[in-house]
């Protein structure tokens, strides 16, 4: 899997930690100010601690200007897509079409059945969720009412509206092959966490993707790869030593992040940051990001004015590419 060419973007995975809110909003709000370009936040609705996703997002939309929202990813099963899809597009509009969506299967079906959610067989979930794409792509495609007749979701009769002010991308948090085909078959992007998945299974996942997008008459550098990470910047320790995955000083960072992005394809690389949050943060926004920005840049031959070779002057969705090709 080869670069793509894609403009690189940089995030901050923050978990919506209800125990200490103006805290957990302060680190989403950091990662604007730090001039990062993704928000991801899990959701978990049957985990207590956490804030619901949906309204965590739309408090942080109000107080940042920049950040892409992004559920990453969604619980599908307890969300209705019907409602999800308005929810998105409301979002989209209030944010200046600032939302993209991250959507799974449910990952721990014993939370998903306590909150009152559908038990579905692993071939069932797939299913599901390839309905519940098409429920959300059909209400915010404009035009007359909708009729879908799936086996988990149907629409009938329901009017698409209102319109998200650009077209929002879906992103799979996908691992397993009947995962990774659909994300090839019908996504726009794929979101692996490198907790659950290295970089050296990633490498075989896309392959398994690409294969899936082009059997179906797709382009696979259509599929944007965003990758959520999370590592050390300890430098000297044994986790310090060359080879470990983002375990050692920034310059090893910017190495490693830099191959994925030339290697794999990986256009986005999300922080998960660990105790030392806004250090993290701006460690990764002030020395990893424009650093490996550099570099790929100038793997690529890029000339001239980077900014404008990234495309983030003046077009916020072509820096993002989530309008036109998706």
């Amino acid at each position: 899997m080869p670069d793509h060419g894609q403009p690189l973007l940089f995030g901050a995975f923050v978990t919506p930690d209800a125990r200490d809110p103006h805290r957990t909003v302060a680190l989403a709000t950091t990662a604007d100010t730090l001039g990062l370009d993704v928000l991801g936040v899990q959701d978990h609705p049957y985990q207590p601690g956490f804030f619901d996703t949906w309204t965590f997002l739309s408090t942080v939309a109000s107080k940042t200007r920049r950040l892409i929202l992004f559920p990453d990813v969604i619980s599908v099963p307890l969300r209705q897509p019907a409602v999800l899809a308005r929810s998105a597009a409301t979002l989209d509009v209030l944010s200046d079409g600032r939302v993209e969506m991250g959507l799974g299967v449910g990952a721990f079906p014993d939370g998903i059945a306590a909150m009152g959610g559908p038990s579905r067989t692993p071939g069932e979930s797939i299913e599901a969720l390839e309905e519940a794409i098409a429920v959300m792509r059909a209400l915010w495609t404009p035009g007359g009412p909708v009729h879908l007749d799936g086996r988990h979701y149907t629409l009938d009769g329901a009017r698409p509206g209102p319109p998200p002010v650009h077209d929002i991308g879906i992103w799979l948090g996908s691992y397993k092959p009947r995962m990774l085909a659909l994300t090839g078959r019908v996504a726009d992007g794929w979101i692996p966490s490198s907790m659950y998945a290295s970089p050296d299974e990633t490498r075989a996942m896309g392959d398994l993707i690409d294969k899936a997008a082009s059997d179906a008459g797709r382009d696979p550098a259509d599929i944007r790869r965003w990758y959520n990470v999370a590592g050390s910047f300890a430098a000297g320790s044994s986790a310090g030593r060359r080879g470990e995955f983002l375990q050692g000083p920034p310059k090893l960072w910017v190495e490693q992040l830099t191959e994925l992005a030339l290697t794999q394809g990986m256009s986005a690389f999300i922080l998960a940051p660990g105790q030392a949050a806004e250090s993290d943060l701006r460690r990764f926004a002030e020395e990893v990001a424009p650093a490996v920005r550099e570099a790929v840049d100038a793997a690529r031959g890029v000339n001239g004015d980077a900014d404008a070779a990234r495309g983030v002057n003046g077009d916020a969705d072509a820096a993002r590419g989530v309008n036109g090709d998706a």
